[in-house]
């Protein structure tokens, strides 16, 4: 039994009428009473009484017509969600990050992703640099952001290349070097320094001793956290100077954020694998871009 038979029958059912209902249809009286017997014979059930002068339901008639209703309603309302689907309208976006350079961002990006596709559901989830390409390559996250990793090129995914993030020290406003508007490396030979863990962020932690090797020292690492903010509390704490990008510390952050040189930047991009660009992932990449180019996506700290 095809789908246009059980349309068939329901509109009979309705009208009561073959000549009414053929009508309606925009076909011929002999096929609309053959798609009806189909449909019977397929059911082995008699789902009208008919005669010359009136078309009658049976009680199986009347159950049919009932669910040939639900069936449409479900049917029309399953290819609307295939074409909302098609257009990235509906569907899931599983979103993988790194924490503090995402910030500045991330809330105001997906609350506008949000307006535009309503019907997507979203999943986030906070990782290492390299905990987020790993699971984007498998496929357990649509795309990340993130930074690059050792492995990126082995991993075969596609970037963009959303900033450059230049590296700088974190001191309290009462620090010696708090008032400089930069801090060449060789200044930081003596000091204790506070960075983010290898195993958290391997292109962070490779940068800072690729710039202090560049300075001719080895560096006196204090403490080494797993998180950005631990490494800003040990700051606080006066445990040390911390090196971070400059996407860490806010305006109102009490600690003081200086730009190192020469510069060193580290980059933030965004990631996904090309064989599961599903359309809420393109829709959500086209968006990026766009914040992207209108300068958008670091709007409110401009200035700093």
């Amino acid at each position: 039994m095809e789908l246009r038979h059980l349309r068939y029958f329901q509109a009979v059912a309705e009208e009561l009428s073959y000549s009414r209902a053929a009508r309606r249809l925009h076909i011929a009286q002999p096929a609309l009473s053959r798609a009806v017997q189909e449909v019977e014979s397929a059911l082995g059930v008699n789902l009208l009484d008919r005669n010359r002068s009136s078309v009658r339901l049976t009680p199986a008639g009347r159950v049919l017509l009932r669910e040939a209703a639900l069936i449409f309603e479900r049917w029309d309302e399953a290819m609307r969600r295939v074409r909302r689907t098609a257009g990235g309208e509906e569907g899931e976006l599983r979103l993988g990050y790194i924490g503090p350079p995402t910030q500045p961002f991330l809330g105001r990006l997906l609350g506008e992703y949000r307006r535009r596709y309503p019907l997507v559901s979203i999943h986030l989830e906070e990782r290492t640099p390299e905990r987020v390409w790993e699971m984007v390559a498998k496929g357990r996250l649509s795309l990340g952001l993130t930074r690059p990793v050792p492995m990126s090129e082995a991993l075969g995914l596609r970037t963009i290349l959303l900033r450059d993030e230049r590296l700088g020290i974190v001191v309290p406003v009462a620090h010696e070097l708090a008032k400089r508007k930069n801090v060449s490396w060789r200044a930081l030979e003596r000091e204790p320094l506070i960075v983010l863990a290898r195993r958290e962020g391997a292109g962070l932690h490779d940068a800072v001793l690729a710039g202090c090797r560049a300075a001719g020292f080895a560096p006196r690492l204090a403490h080494t956290p797993s998180l950005i903010g631990t490494v800003l509390s040990y700051v606080e704490a006066g445990a040390g100077v911390g090196i971070v990008t400059d996407s860490v510390v806010t305006p109102e952050h009490p600690l003081r954020f200086i730009p190192l040189k020469p510069g060193i930047t580290v980059p933030l991009v965004l990631v996904w694998q090309e064989d599961e660009d599903d359309p809420p992932v393109q829709r959500f990449r086209e968006l990026v871009v766009e914040w992207q180019r209108a300068g958008k996506l670091w709007a409110k700290r401009a200035g700093r």
